[in-house]
């Protein structure tokens, strides 16, 4: 197992966890991190761009000018796709961006991306968060004090991994700016982790983070 420094709010050292092998030991697969970061970015596709042929744009029913003796290129309608206003050729449809990805890949890429993290050191575990009213002011003392600056271009992204029901510390942290992201346990995902130079845990998040994979693993963390 690799070690980490378990840290309270205030960003000082208070002992060291354990990061489970099967989780955050594994060897990055590029590929399969690939596959699974381009099957969420397409799922998020509307897919509803569309653009109109010649048989869909009004008007044009009539030959614009005579076949022969004008010198022109004939032409069988304004509406064909080299006049101006004319159809599109070969133009996107709606259609379904989807790919299927089996779970077991899904769940390989997130485990690829949290060993890639955990390998640069980039995987940070709070003891407690310690936010008892909801103020953003307290989610930037929390930040600062794990030695991050929460805004600026040359600010990290993190990435904070919280419980539903932690809602002081979701509300101090939400509005952070888009170098912030707060996230639930079993809503990391591979885009997520691998977006965000930084993951930050609670000691509760980290347990219930691991218990997923090991459970679906079928085994103990090791």
């Amino acid at each position: 197992m690799t070690s980490v420094a378990l840290k309270n709010a205030a960003g000082e050292e208070i002992g060291t966890v354990e990061l489970a092998d099967v989780v955050f030991g594994i060897a990055p697969n590029i590929p399969v991190m690939h596959q699974v970061v381009t099957a969420q970015l397409a799922h998020k596709r509307a897919g509803t761009h569309s653009t109109k042929t010649r048989a869909e744009v009004r008007g044009g029913g009539a030959k614009p000018f005579k076949q022969k003796g004008t010198g022109r290129a004939r032409q069988g309608s304004i509406r064909a796709p080299q006049w101006v206003g004319g159809g599109i050729a070969h133009g996107p449809k709606p259609r379904d961006y989807t790919q299927k990805v089996n779970k077991k890949v899904i769940s390989l890429a997130l485990r690829c991306a949290l060993s890639d993290r955990a390998t640069d050191n980039k995987v940070v575990v709070v003891d407690d968060w310690a936010i008892t009213e909801a103020k953003t002011k307290n989610g930037v003392a929390l930040l600062t004090a794990l030695g991050f600056r929460p805004a600026g271009e040359r600010a990290p992204r993190v990435l904070v991994v919280l419980f539903r029901g932690e809602d002081a510390a979701w509300l101090s942290l939400r509005n952070l700016g888009e170098r912030v992201q707060v996230i639930l346990p079993e809503e990391l995902n591979a885009y997520d982790v691998l977006v965000n130079d930084y993951i930050v845990f609670s000691s509760g998040t980290l347990e219930a983070t691991t218990g997923r994979f090991v459970a679906a693993q079928g085994g103990e963390a090791s």
